[in-house]
């Protein structure tokens, strides 16, 4: 049986990682700050560690005294656009403590394979219709954001022990990821989350506030289709960072209107000031579509399957205080 450690095991992706490893049959362990706080973890074991700590990530990667065959690193202190504009500093800190402590854990203990959750913000801005960009024009560098550039730093990191200890290193650059069991208020959560709440909060023909005028163009991968290709890409012999999200782009208020779709409810658009990020996103998926991935979900059968779920937990928290 492999032996898999999954850090970030407490987040969305993450958790929903160790599902998809234990069904594959592994033995997994969890690492996190906290446990998940929508669902119970299906890992075999879950450890509550505080990565930025070298001694944490050494605890972390070994198994019964013996390295683990993979780590999957989705550990990074991070959220929505909000978050990443409000929190520089402590995104800068905190991820690349964990991402030094932890890639040099592993490639010290001996593990074989090294996944890194990476993220196309280390992309520069683009035009609405401009070509897609490949992800070697991720260089020379101009992410729009702090978070791009600690991501970029890390994946540089991570090649670098790949190539001096031998270790498989295998890194995705994450577009939007959404789906059930991801935070859904609180200032961390994405746009489909918070969008998909605040339909579920009003009322039929109410207005709904979005930052800036709707136009920004993104895609938004369902979280199975992202688990999916982690693990393909996991097991493939592709090195370097690769893309993976789904090919469908749609304005922000494209995404409102599915999402009102799919709540049966008429809402209007409310612009309003706020961080907005970068004009539009478009990126060539062939790296992983050559291992054989292509998304299944598309926006609308993505958000049917996620709208009921965040309405279910605004109607659970009626009339309770914030979080």
């Amino acid at each position: 049986m492999k032996k898999a450690v999954v850090c970030g095991a407490g987040g969305f992706i993450g958790s929903h990682l160790v599902k998809r490893l234990k069904a594959e049959g592994y033995r997994v362990r969890g690492v996190d700050l906290k446990r998940p706080e929508f669902d119970e973890t299906a890992a075999d074991e879950f450890r509550l560690l505080d990565l930025r700590e070298p001694a944490a990530c050494e605890a972390a990667v070994r198994i019964d005294g013996q390295p683990a065959d993979e780590v999957y690193q989705l550990a990074a202190d991070m959220g929505g656009m909000g978050f990443i504009h409000s929190a520089e500093c402590e995104i800068m800190h905190n991820s690349v403590l964990i991402n030094v402590h932890m890639t040099n854990a592993a490639a010290n203990a001996g593990v074989a394979r090294y996944f890194f959750s990476s993220s196309v913000c280390v992309y520069r801005d683009m035009k609405p219709g401009e070509p897609e960009m490949t992800e070697a024009e991720a260089v020379p560098a101009n992410p729009d954001n702090e978070y791009g550039w600690e991501k970029l730093y890390s994946e540089r990191m991570a090649q670098a022990y790949g190539r001096k200890f031998g270790m498989a290193v295998r890194i995705a650059r994450f577009q939007n990821c959404y789906g059930p069991y991801g935070t859904w208020r609180g200032g961390r959560e994405k746009a489909p989350a918070a969008l998909c709440r605040k339909v579920a909060e009003a009322a039929d023909g109410a207005e709904v506030e979005i930052w800036g005028d709707g136009s920004a163009v993104r895609s938004y991968t369902y979280v199975d289709d992202m688990v999916d290709g982690i693990y393909r890409l996991m097991h493939s012999d592709l090195e370097g960072a690769v893309n993976i999200g789904c090919p469908q782009y749609v304005t922000v208020r494209e995404l409102l209107e599915t999402i009102a779709e799919a709540s049966g409810k008429r809402v209007r658009p409310k612009p309003v000031p706020g961080p907005v990020g970068v004009q539009s996103r478009n990126f060539s998926n062939e790296r992983i579509y050559s291992i054989g991935w292509r998304s299944q979900f598309d926006l609308q059968r993505g958000i049917a399957a996620t709208y009921p779920w965040v309405a279910a937990q605004v109607a659970a928290a009626a009339g309770a205080p914030p979080a």
